[in-house]
């Protein structure tokens, strides 16, 4: 199979590297560089000042000093994270890596943006094939496009008023390095809710189940207990524990620790990765029934899916009847590096194809067609 080579767009209002953990964006982002160049192929990187992603060329495309210029400076583990399309960061970030695309470029090049239609200009500027690489969003514009979940994919559908599927779209769920998940069997006495603190994550259902269960409740993330605009009051709840968002190891730590994982969001998740992270250091979750859950979370064998409150006070109760090795055992063989990676690969090759015959192009190297299999914790 040939060999490619991706040109891949950072994010302009952060630095892409691991510390900045709470952003799903920027780990996407590190990790599918990994993949790629796992599998052979070439990544020219472009982010911010600072950003240490796996590639084989890093172009800096946005300055420290702009960053510093066009945000300020505020505490990333408190504050949500600060972007606009139309600022001044994603105006220059656009306009130097369109220049920097346009020096590096060949014939068959691909482009990933990660953002959407951020990051559109630089598709149109440049002229290469683009892909969405793990779309979460509904600001989509390319013709080639990856959803996080089949869920986000028909529901985005839906928005465009499109009733017929895109042959170069796909569902490709979110993926994850086990290694910096440590399983844990053994748990501590305590539930946890980790994310963004606004309301439609659920967190005020969160903090009622938990004091209706008579168990602590950690509530970690970006944002405050009490915020007026959320219409979330939670300050002066006994059974709750605040923590900023934190980095890598601690967060590892935190999720391997928990008996559960409530995430009672209440709109349509197109991923939720938390919940695979918890689930690949054993930790069972507890989710609402709609958006990606329904396909990442094996309703009574790595945790439960509830639509009423009775359901979820049920769902903490029972969480002992939920084996951590089941859970590890699902989230890690079907979301980790190198079972993604293999999906990633199969879509990369059907879309390099369009250079070469397109849809009817015939395919002689093909032994097999699992890429879309699923691996369940009662397989051999």
């Amino acid at each position: 199979m040939p060999e490619m080579r991706f040109h891949l767009l950072g994010l302009a209002h952060l630095e892409t590297n691991r510390k900045n953990s709470a952003c799903a964006y920027t780990q996407k982002i590190l990790k599918l560089a990994r993949m790629l160049r796992a599998n052979g192929h070439t990544v020219i990187f472009y982010g911010v000042e600072g950003s240490e992603a796996d590639c084989d060329e890093f172009v800096p495309v946005l300055s420290q000093e702009t960053l510093r210029r066009v945000y300020g400076s505020y505490d990333r583990s408190r504050e949500f994270f600060r972007h606009d399309p139309s600022d001044e960061a994603h105006r220059r970030f656009n306009m130097n890596a369109v220049n920097a695309i346009n020096e590096r470029k060949r014939a068959r090049d691909l482009l990933l943006c990660p953002m959407g239609n951020y990051q559109e200009a630089v598709s149109k500027a440049t002229g290469l094939l683009t892909v969405e690489p793990g779309i979460g969003y509904t600001g989509v514009f390319s013709s080639c496009r990856v959803f996080e979940s089949y869920a986000w994919m028909h529901h985005v559908y839906g928005l465009l008023g499109q009733e017929d599927g895109g042959w170069y779209d796909a569902v490709i769920p979110n993926y994850f390095d086990p290694a910096d998940f440590p399983f844990k069997s053994e748990k501590q006495d305590y539930l946890l809710y980790f994310g963004r603190i606004v309301s439609r994550k659920g967190v005020a259902v969160a903090s009622d189940v938990a004091k209706a269960t008579g168990n602590e409740l950690w509530v970690v993330g970006q944002g405050s207990l009490d915020n007026e605009a959320e219409g979330l009051f939670l300050s002066g709840e006994k059974h709750l524990r605040y923590r900023p968002a934190v980095g890598p190891e601690e967060r590892a730590a935190l999720l391997g620790n928990a008996k559960a994982v409530l995430m009672p969001t209440c709109y349509l998740e197109p991923f939720g990765g938390v919940n695979v992270e918890a689930q690949l250091c054993g930790t069972p979750v507890i989710t609402s029934d709609w958006g990606a859950f329904p396909e990442t979370v094996l309703h009574g064998v790595t945790g439960y899916r509830c639509r009423s409150f009775e359901e979820f006070c049920w769902a903490v109760r029972n969480i002992g009847g939920i084996k951590p090795e089941a859970c590890r055992t699902w989230a890690e063989a079907n979301y980790s590096l190198g079972r993604v990676g293999k999906m990633y690969e199969e879509y990369f090759q059907r879309v390099y194809g369009l250079f070469e015959g397109g849809w009817y192009r015939e395919n002689r190297e093909r032994s097999a067609l699992d890429w879309l299999r699923k691996y369940y914790p009662a397989d051999p």
